[in-house]
C-alpha cells in the first residue's frame, strides 16, 4: 500500500473538492491516532484517505461503501483496511461491527472532522488555529449549526474508542491544524 496510489484512486473516483478535503482530514486524524496507539500510521492514514472514495459516485446506503470495498479488494488492499471502511457505516453494523482500534478510530473521527471544518468556516478568518475544544462543544448545542452532522455518532465514536470526548476533539483539531493549508482553512495568514 502506497499513499500516492491511494491518492490516485481517491482522485479517480472523487472530483468534489470538499470530499477530497474530508478524506485528507480523516487521513490526518487517523495518522495522529495511529501514533497515539502505536499502530501502523501508513495503513491507518490510507484507510482514512479511502474511506469515502466511492461516495461521490455511489452515495446510497445500498452501495456505499460496499461498492468501493469491491474495488479495494480487486486492487489488493488488506482485509483490515476494507473491513474498517465497511464498518464505518452505521447501517452495516449488523454485518460489519466495529471490533478493533482502526475500525473504531475511523468511525470516531469521520463525523467530527466535518463538524470541526464547519466550526472553522464560521470563524472570521476561516482559520483552524482559531478553533478550540470549547468552541466545538459550544456549537454542538446549536442544533441548526451543521445540522447534517450526526452529533450522536461523534459522542458514540469517542465512547467506542474509549477516549475522553474533550481529548478526542483536541486530537482531531490538532491533526487538522497540521494540514490547514491543504484543507483551505489556514485563514488570512495563508502564504502564497
Amino acid at each position: 500500500m502506497k499513499r500516492e496510489e491511494a491518492w490516485q484512486l481517491l482522485t479517480e473516483y472523487t472530483q468534489n473538492e470538499g470530499l477530497r478535503k474530508h478524506a485528507l482530514a480523516v487521513e490526518a486524524c487517523l495518522r495522529a491516532y495511529a501514533r497515539k496507539f502505536g499502530e501502523d500510521e501508513e495503513k491507518w492514514g490510507i484507510t482514512g484517505l479511502l474511506h469515502d472514495f466511492d461516495y461521490e459516485q455511489h452515495p446510497s446506503p445500498e452501495e456505499h461503501p460496499l461498492w468501493g470495498s469491491r474495488i479495494l479488494r480487486e486492487r489488493g488492499y488488506p482485509g483490515e483496511v476494507i473491513y474498517a471502511i465497511l464498518s464505518h457505516a452505521d447501517y452495516l453494523q449488523d454485518q460489519y461491527p466495529r471490533r478493533n482500534l482502526l475500525d473504531k478510530a475511523l468511525y470516531a473521527v469521520d463525523e467530527l472532522t466535518g463538524f470541526v471544518t464547519a466550526v472553522a468556516l464560521v470563524r472570521p478568518n476561516k482559520d483552524l488555529r482559531e478553533v478550540t475544544v470549547k468552541s466545538v462543544k459550544k456549537k454542538f448545542k446549536q442544533k441548526a449549526f451543521a445540522a447534517k452532522v450526526d452529533r450522536e455518532a461523534i459522542f458514540r465514536g469517542a465512547e467506542e474508542l474509549g477516549v475522553d470526548l474533550d481529548e478526542h476533539i483536541a486530537l482531531v483539531i490538532e491533526a487538522m491544524q497540521g494540514i490547514a493549508e491543504e484543507l483551505g482553512l489556514a485563514g488570512s495568514s495563508k502564504s502564497g
